[in-house]
């Protein structure tokens, strides 16, 4: 009998996880994604534009030496990608997140691109400031740093180029954050729709979805290495206040 009610159980959870809907936490607030909470040792080289609808987060060192850092989820919530999603991407994780504003609940999704890890799965529940990755450089694309969105638009998924870079769309990333460091309503399990976005026809958990994906440790001109450093990103350090 034991056996039987242990199983349905499991049954019930690879649903909640698999299908439409599942049962999600309610944010009880919200923190910057790496150097939890407050992003200490990291700071904004790029943010939001109309081009570029996100952050831009490096180590202070500078060039590499964030590589392999940890990435936080911003806040309590379920993971609806993690997966190398290739092109400019690289590892990608998705998070969802629902947390009580004027009365209402509302939802949102934060990424984190060109992971070096992938330290999550589809279908995961995540709590505020727990690692979901580690910073990569989108295998040699990039100088390493953390790319970093919050949407509004919860069918966006890895296809940024179908909906406007703008406002309607998305927030400010660190606004956001600090607008929201404390709600209220947190702690309490709500539904949410989680299979909002395809990828060309595809759910949002492709086959094969390795939650354990990395990529090979950049390779500088140390050491007699011939191989290049990764190119740069261009670098603008600016108030965020401003576009």
């Amino acid at each position: 009998m034991l056996r039987s009610i242990l199983l349905v159980i499991l049954l019930s959870v690879a649903v909640a996880a698999a299908g439409d809907m599942a049962r999600v936490r309610v944010a009880d607030g919200f923190d910057q994604p790496v150097g939890k909470p407050d992003a200490v040792g990291f700071y904004l080289s790029r943010g939001f534009l109309s081009y570029h609808p996100g952050e831009d987060w490096n180590g202070l060192g500078g060039g590499n030496s964030d590589y392999g850092a940890p990435v936080y989820s911003i806040g309590d919530g379920i993971v609806t990608f993690a997966h190398n999603a290739r092109m400019g991407w690289g590892n990608v994780v998705l998070v969802r997140h629902v947390f009580i504003e004027n009365g209402k609940l509302q939802t949102i999704d934060s990424m984190y691109a060109h992971l070096s890890k992938v330290l999550v799965r589809y279908g995961q529940q995540v709590r505020r400031g727990q690692q979901v990755g580690t910073i990569g450089t989108n295998n040699g694309m990039y100088v390493a740093h953390l790319h970093f969105e919050i949407r509004k638009n919860l069918q966006i998924g890895i296809n940024r180029s179908a909906f406007p870079r703008d406002f309607v769309n998305y927030y400010r990333p660190s606004m956001f954050i600090e607008a929201r460091r404390k709600l209220a309503g947190g702690g309490r399990s709500v539904p949410v729709e989680i299979n909002t976005y395809t990828l060309g026809g595809m759910l949002q958990k492709p086959p094969g979805d390795d939650p354990k994906a990395t990529e090979p440790a950049p390779r500088g001109k140390s050491k007699g290495d011939p191989s290049p450093t990764p190119r740069s990103f261009r670098v603008n350090r600016f108030d965020d206040l401003t576009w």
